[in-house]
This record gives C-alpha cells, sequence and structure tokens, in this order.
C-alpha cells in the first residue's frame, strides 16, 4: 500500500476549506464579507506557514472557489479579488515562516 504525502494531505484540506468558505459565502442571507476575508487570509496564511514552498497551491485551492462559484452561478465578476487575498495571505504566511525559521 502506498502511503499518502503530508502534501496531499494538506491539499485536500485546502480545498475542503476553500469550497466550505465558498459555500458559506453563496448562502443567500449571508452578508459578511468582512468573516469571508479573514477566514480566507487566516487559511492561507496557516497552509502558507505550513509548507512556504507551495504558497501558490495553497492560495489557488482555497481562494478559486468564490469567484467560480459567483461567475457560474450570477455571472458576478466582482468577486476576483478573494482570489488575489488568498495569494496575499499564502505568502504572507510563507514570509512569516522564512522569518521564523531563520532566526538562530
Amino acid at each position: 500500500m502506498k502511503e499518502v504525502s503530508p502534501h496531499f494531505i494538506l491539499y485536500v484540506v485546502a480545498v475542503g476549506l476553500g469550497v466550505s468558505i465558498a459555500w458559506m459565502d453563496s448562502r443567500p442571507n449571508w452578508d459578511d464579507t468582512a468573516i469571508t476575508v479573514i477566514m480566507i487570509l487566516g487559511v492561507t496564511a496557516i497552509l502558507g506557514f505550513a509548507n512556504p514552498n507551495r504558497s501558490w497551491i495553497w492560495a489557488l485551492s482555497v481562494g478559486v472557489w468564490i469567484p467560480i462559484g459567483n461567475i457560474a452561478l450570477y455571472n458576478n465578476y466582482e468577486s476576483i479579488p478573494a482570489l488575489v487575498l488568498a495569494f496575499i495571505g499564502a505568502f504572507g504566511g510563507a514570509f512569516a515562516r522564512r522569518l521564523v525559521s531563520s532566526r538562530p
């Protein structure tokens, strides 16, 4: 039996959290953008800190679902900045990891 890679596990977690955030954001009564932004930034920052070499993968895995859902369901392109926030969070987490690990 082949052993499961830790990168694969983090990838599944990232996609699951990204889909969950997008699902929550798509609810008819959900109108709290600040919480959605904090969740995207927080999740991607943690993943970027956990594995800084794959920051772009974490940003796409979490952040792409909100724009895809909004474009597919509502023809709304105004949610593309969610993807930008995901990249900011992931690379911010990677930067924090490099700061922490470079200290003696």
